[in-house]
């Protein structure tokens, strides 16, 4: 092989990680995210052609490799220890004067660094010659499991250090102490993802962390948002720091995140006052932490106060107040969702919470109910996080006396009296009805945003569903002007400019439209798919559930969902009036000529964000004669990869060889713009 080839794709591979680390560890990117997808798609370029050029620490590796059979057992260094605790200033000066005692009279006065006490999962990770070989879970603190494929998909992670080229250059052999977690606003959005598509969120971040760091297929890790944090050093095979501020600044030089929320204090009573202040802040932290860590910044001094009990002395955790409590649970009470998930919410007996009083918590799903054996009338742990909302984390089965009562999912729906559906292979519960008035002003609000009704926001669909001028989202169409102005706030020109944009809202394609119906696992994309397989929605209905399943990008699931949703007599009615109302049910194909259209005969999809909207890239693929795919087949031509790609289409096109395009290249390869 040519020796340029190797040497271009070793600076490429130095390269990308590098600009990974600016962008992901320090939120500063030095180029913009064409430049960087260029560089991407130039090393993915070379190892496509040159497999033997990829290495482990290949930034094309982070995706995830093959799932395994399970986790081998590795056996650390050095012990991985737990922390004596301490939870007021009093315990906390408590610890300093054990440890004063300790130490030679003429010692100099200690200095202390303060971190937060992440609620995350311990790594222990391995580096040689600046290479990750090898990462491991903390275990029992003695063996740990090898995880380091997973842990290869975090992006805060560095797959060689320095990541700055120049950044101070690592020990031959060094092994670093971190925590892999879940951002809160990630958790968040992680938990919205999975609810839409009908999944069981996660109860808490940890859980989140936790169980996508052991998962057998690093592919799913790869598409969970981790993060990582390091914070000492292990061991290392030749001069490291001398003192903890130093070795926090040393490991952020190589390339590992750390927080804002580290500091430095010269006494005790410093220490004091900070964590008595973060107990206020806690809940402004952008992860969870349960309290704060207390080092002594000398770390030869920490090593010979050596360990007690396995805790070194050393270190001490500061506990936050609990923000949970035990209760009674009374009774479970069931509401109705946008999609017609019914959602389990529990009635406690009120309980005080990090100063709020409690009397309701969420019990997740049913799932979740049977897994932790909840039942009602069962001692229940609480826990309440700031403006989280509070939920159940377990019984406390050792108090049962007999009383207490399984928890059923209900047989109809507690809002519309109809049948609750509960599909194979599904977590949640459903109300199917669409006219469920429990889920009316939801799907309504949904019906007009996916439709681009403007002036029609969840005020106003509220004020239509209680004056009972709605009873399914086509009712819109047959809104009246006096109608309109019976309802608080409309005057003639509100109600005008409502009815038109209602009216203009029936040029809307049939792709949109059927997605507006909101059938479940049917968002607006998954629309384009079947409209581009079924032309009419008449054709669709009467589609049976294993031709729908066929579809490329379409499963069994989405298959049932949809017939599920046109059996159901109210989604029929709907249907009529949407028809009735004038409104394209059926899809519209464009005349043009093959050899004049750039794109003819060319299938694409498309993964990630581009810089225009994905339906006006995917109506212009189209005006040109291509056609755009939900998931990568044989059949596919291009995967056009934007910033942040999912890793499924991804990896599909790995394994059948499809060409990948930039947006650039897209654009290039049918020589214009949308």
């Amino acid at each position: 092989m040519d020796q340029e080839i190797v040497l271009r794709a070793a600076k490429l591979r130095e390269e990308i990680n590098y600009h990974n680390y600016r962008y992901h560890t320090l939120d500063s990117p030095v180029i913009s995210d064409a430049q960087f997808d260029a560089l991407v798609d130039e090393l993915r370029a070379l190892e496509a052609a040159y497999p033997e050029l990829i290495t482990p620490d290949s930034p094309t590796q982070r995706v995830g490799g093959a799932p395994a059979e399970g986790f081998a057992k590795v056996e650390h260094p050095a012990p991985i220890l737990s922390l004596d605790k301490a939870s007021s200033r009093a315990e906390l000066f408590a610890w300093h004067t054990r440890i004063s005692k300790l130490l030679p009279e003429d010692a100099p006065p200690l200095a202390y660094t303060v971190e937060p006490k992440f609620d995350g999962l311990t790594v222990v990770l391995h580096y040689r010659q600046g290479q990750l070989v090898l990462g491991a879970t903390r275990g029992d603190g003695l063996v740990g499991e090898d995880i380091t494929a997973n842990l290869r998909t975090v992006k805060t992670l560095p797959l060689r250090i320095p990541a700055d080229p120049d950044g101070p250059q690592p020990p031959p052999y060094l092994v670093v102490r971190g925590e892999v977690l879940i951002l809160l606003k990630d958790f968040d959005a992680l938990n919205a993802r999975l609810i839409e598509a009908g999944e069981s969120p996660f109860a808490n971040p940890r859980n989140a962390a936790a169980g996508s760091l052991r998962q057998l297929d690093p592919a799913i890790t790869a598409q969970r948002p981790l993060h990582l944090y390091a914070y000492s050093i292990v061991t290392a095979d030749g001069p490291v720091p001398a003192t903890q501020q130093e070795t926090l600044a040393y490991l952020r030089a190589l390339g590992f995140a750390q927080p804002s929320e580290m500091a430095y204090f010269a006494d005790l009573d410093a220490v004091a006052d900070y964590c008595e202040q973060m107990i206020a802040r806690r809940n402004t932290l952008p992860f969870e932490a349960d309290g704060l860590v207390v080092k002594i910044d000398d770390l030869a001094t920490q090593a010979a106060l050596g360990v007690v009990g396995g805790r070194p002395r050393g270190a001490v955790a500061y506990k936050f107040p609990a923000q949970e409590a035990t209760t009674t649970l009374r009774d479970v009470e069931f509401s109705v969702g946008r999609t017609g998930v019914i959602t389990p919410t529990a009635l406690l007996d009120p309980v005080l919470i990090a100063g709020v009083t409690v009397s309701r918590a969420s019990l997740h799903n049913f799932d979740f109910i049977a897994e932790r054996d909840i039942r009602i009338g069962d001692r229940v742990l609480v826990k309440r996080a700031g403006d989280v909302i509070p939920y159940v984390e377990g019984p406390v089965v050792d108090v049962r006396d007999g009383s207490q009562r399984l928890i059923e999912p209900p047989t109809t729906c507690p809002a519309c009296g109809d049948p609750v559906v509960h599909p194979e292979g599904e977590i949640a519960y459903y109300c199917v009805n669409a006219a469920c008035p429990a889920q009316l002003v939801q799907k309504l609000t949904y019906f007009t945003h996916v439709l681009d009704i403007e002036g029609l926001g969840e005020r106003t669909a509220v004020q239509l569903v209680e004056q009972r001028l709605i009873q399914d989202p086509a009712d819109l169409y047959f809104l009246t002007k006096e109608s309109l102005l019976t309802l608080e706030g409309f005057a003639d020109k509100k109600a005008d400019n409502l009815l038109a944009a209602i009216a203009q809202a029936k040029d809307r394609p049939f792709d949109r439209v059927l997605a507006a119906l909101g059938i479940r696992g049917v968002g607006v994309t998954v629309a384009q798919v079947l409209a581009e397989a079924f032309p009419t929605l008449d054709a669709l209905a009467a589609a049976p559930a294993e031709v729908i399943a066929s579809v490329e990008g379409i499963g069994p699931i989405t298959a049932q969902n949809i017939l599920t949703w046109f059996a159901h007599v109210h989604n029929r009615a709907m249907v009529e009036k949407l028809r009735q109302a004038g409104l394209k049910l059926a899809a519209e194909r464009k005349a043009g000529v093959a050899g004049e259209q750039p794109l003819a005969g060319l299938t694409f999809v498309i993964t990630g964000t581009l810089s225009r909207p994905r339906d006006d890239v995917k109506a212009w693929i189209e005006a040109l004669g291509g056609k755009v795919a939900g998931s990568v087949s044989q059949k596919t031509s291009y995967l056009v990869v934007g910033a942040d790609p999912g890793g499924s289409k991804y990896n599909r096109a790995q394994a059948l060889n499809t060409p990948l395009l930039t947006e650039e290249q897209l654009y290039a390869l049918a020589g214009s713009h949308p």
